[in-house]
């Protein structure tokens, strides 16, 4: 159970690092039109998504963590 957790794991930290990359990208790519421009744009929504996919992986890669330790634990 422990490696399969652990592949899990490595998985979801994979995960948000892929979602980080795609967000950082997302911001390089803004452009000053899409800064001044009105209402949300088409950079700022990738930007979001991909930043609430980081923050799903990172929640993710926690439960993962606290079962890991439950599982040494007991």
């Amino acid at each position: 159970m422990n490696v399969f957790l652990t592949i899990l794991l490595i998985a979801a930290m994979a995960a948000t690092v892929f979602a980080l990359v795609r967000g950082v990208i997302a911001f390089i790519k803004t452009t000053e039109a899409d800064l001044m421009g009105n209402g949300p744009s088409q950079s700022g929504l990738k930007q979001n998504k991909a930043m609430q996919m980081r923050i799903l992986f990172q929640g993710l890669a926690i439960i993962i963590i606290i079962l890991l330790l439950m599982s040494r634990r007991g």
